[in-house]
């Protein structure tokens, strides 16, 4: 992976995370991965992590604003491939929706999310096995609840899923619905906007993925969110046409090697740790990072070594 670029740019991949809280107020709670309040019935579930095709032909998404989180990381072919964990959504179009890899898999375990995804490596398989994930996969007897084809598009870009048909393909594998009891959030949040300390200025932020992969956010004043941007254009919703913003983002330098002659890449996070940077309201911090897989958790901490904390 690209190292970042430590000027009034930055290299980073976009991420927002969760905190746990049972308070309701008037039917609703704060949501695990914003730290937003929402309706109780919505920030009570487990999420869905559902893979997302990211190359230039399936561009735009459908659906892909209501995703509280976005990861992005390479694939094959140096393309890359984003997963949005969805809490408070209700779109009829989600996609497209791709195979999986193995190493989302993993971040989907973080979150107790039911992995959603059309088809899988055989890395991925074993990793699903291997971890317990609940999945509803297109290639298997849920497929035709959970997704569908839209014949005015070119295959294999033109499978997405519903709400309805992720709910109902969920009751009819009979998954666990409610969050783990265990769960431990990713994050502590900050109740109140806290720009972070630092000399460092991210105005712009360029993720290098590769030659053909370089998307990028611009820092609005005005809003203090970052807007997106890919293939030389505002990054938006195919479904309300609107541009993707984000309030925090975070790169995580990770061990990446190859893994296969067809280019399939593998990503240390069985029990690892790295480096890296939180951004927010146009100011980069450096940030660790530490996984043990088989405890279904991801730790960041701040410059001094606490536990960081980011904006709501």
């Amino acid at each position: 992976t690209a190292m970042p670029e430590v000027t009034e740019q930055a290299t980073v991949a976009p991420t927002l995370e969760p905190t746990p809280t049972t308070e309701s107020v008037d039917g609703k709670v704060k949501s695990k991965l914003t730290n937003e309040w929402v309706d109780e019935e919505k920030g009570t579930r487990r999420p869905y992590a559902i893979m997302l095709s990211n190359i230039k032909a399936a561009s735009p998404q459908n659906g892909i604003s209501q995703a509280s989180i976005l990861y992005e990381a390479l694939v094959e072919g140096g393309i890359t491939r984003c997963m949005g964990i969805f809490e408070d959504f209700d779109a009829d179009k989600i996609g497209s929706v791709r195979s999986a890899r193995h190493y989302y898999a993993s971040l989907a375990d973080e979150y107790d999310a039911i992995f959603v995804h059309y088809g899988e490596s055989k890395y991925t398989e074993a990793k699903l096995t291997e971890l317990g994930v609940d999945n509803l996969s297109g290639l298997t007897s849920i497929g035709s609840t959970v997704f569908y084809r839209d014949s005015n598009i070119k295959a294999p870009h033109n499978a997405f899923a519903s709400y309805n048909g992720i709910i109902e393909g969920t009751e009819k594998l009979k998954y666990r619905t409610e969050y783990r009891e265990d769960l431990v959030s990713h994050y502590e949040f900050n109740d109140e906007d806290v720009t972070p300390a630092s000399d460092l200025t991210a105005n712009t932020v360029t993720l290098g993925f590769s030659k053909s992969y370089s998307p990028y956010f611009e820092y609005d004043e005005s809003t203090k969110l970052y807007k997106r941007f890919q293939f030389d254009a505002p990054h938006v919703d195919a479904t309300t046409n609107e541009q993707l913003t984000f309030k925090n983002l975070i790169v995580q330098f990770v061990k990446e090697t190859t893994m296969d002659d067809k280019g399939r890449q593998d990503m240390d996070f069985s029990d690892a740790t790295g480096d890296g940077y939180y951004i927010s309201d146009g100011k980069a911090i450096k940030i660790t990072w530490k996984k043990n897989e088989a405890d279904k958790f991801m730790s960041y901490y701040d410059e001094s070594g606490n536990k960081l904390t980011v904006n709501t």
